[in-house]
């Protein structure tokens, strides 16, 4: 695990958050993805940038470790 991530069963359900914060990793990464800078979320959130690093690392070791699989078809 990373010094900057941790799963605790009594912090977010163990959900994956960043070190001495209640902010788990998909907030961060989902913040990313719906548009939100790195400046944006270290403010709104309290977090470094080694911590944003530290999730989209996360998040890519999971991807990497998932089985391949194709996307669905979609018709119409």
């Amino acid at each position: 695990m990373n010094e900057r991530i941790i799963i605790d069963p009594e912090i977010q359900h163990g959900k994956p958050v960043i070190r001495g914060t209640r902010v788990p990793i998909t907030r961060i990464v989902g913040g990313l993805a719906g548009g939100m800078t790195k400046n944006e979320i270290i403010r709104e959130y309290e977090v470094t940038e080694e911590d944003i690093q530290a999730a989209l690392n996360y998040a890519t070791e999971l991807i990497e470790a998932e089985e391949s699989h194709s996307l669905p078809v979609l018709s119409g």
